[in-house]
């Protein structure tokens, strides 16, 4: 008897409908601070379908803001002075993951990309990626596709994410992040899970990596160098004999 209430991104909720001015510019003002915005509709037919109904008439928004990690801009200044690249897949607003991930210290060199634009060819979203860091509205099977471009690309890809549907993405990476907070499912098949779901704890994880290859890397050269004097002693010793 209350009919159908809709929330979410004003974009995919009023697909088929036209919001007016004052609304979409609200809507506008906020993406471009940063804000999430979602917006809340109604109807008075059912739901009977997967699709929505036509006649949404919009009754509000919802403004949610982004509360950053005081770490997060010094773990990204480290991953980038490392030189690695940092590629920012959201499902949100492009204009609000771009105004993040500037926050953050994520240097785009072109605009946030709306993921929805994006080609499903490798060698073409390869392209993309290469001038491009920011991505919105990115979806589920589309992070798989971005993982696999760059690695056909050359690059090693590492994949953070909490989610079901980062799955995917996760087992395509070659080397997967999970955060201990995540789904259960995300969690069973990442390589890495950040107990403390903290992304600074990153830079710590690549300096032990490094840490324990350079070890094997003394190791080998060691055990290499015997060798090569042990075979040299015993051909000089067959000489001799």
């Amino acid at each position: 008897g209350h009919g159908t209430w809709v929330l979410g991104a004003s974009e995919i909720v009023l697909e088929k409908a036209t919001l007016d001015d004052s609304t979409a510019s609200r809507i506008a003002d906020l993406t471009t601070q940063g804000s999430r915005v979602l917006i809340l509709a109604r109807s008075d037919a059912a739901l009977s379908t997967d699709e929505l109904p036509r006649d949404l008439e919009p009754a509000g928004l919802v403004s949610l803001q982004e509360e950053l990690r005081p770490d997060a801009r010094a773990t990204i200044a480290y991953l980038v002075a490392q030189g690695i690249a940092v590629k920012v897949l959201s499902g949100d607003d492009p204009r609000t993951v771009g105004v993040v991930a500037s926050r953050v210290g994520v240097q785009a060199t072109a605009e946030a990309v709306d993921a929805r634009s994006l080609p499903d060819d490798l060698d073409r979203l390869a392209a993309v990626l290469e001038v491009s860091s920011v991505f919105g509205r990115v979806q589920p099977q589309q992070k798989k596709l971005i993982v696999e471009a760059l690695q056909l690309a050359g690059h090693t890809v590492a994949m953070t994410g909490d989610g079901v549907n980062d799955v995917p993405a996760l087992k395509q990476a070659d080397l997967s992040i999970a955060m201990g907070s995540g789904s259960q499912a995300t969690r069973a098949v990442a390589r890495v899970v950040l107990l403390e779901s903290s992304f600074a704890t990153v830079p710590h994880l690549l300096d032990e990596g490094r840490r324990v290859i350079s070890n094997i890397e003394r190791v080998a050269k060691l055990f290499v160098a015997k060798t090569v004097y042990a075979t040299i002693l015993a051909v000089v010793a067959g000489i001799v004999a």
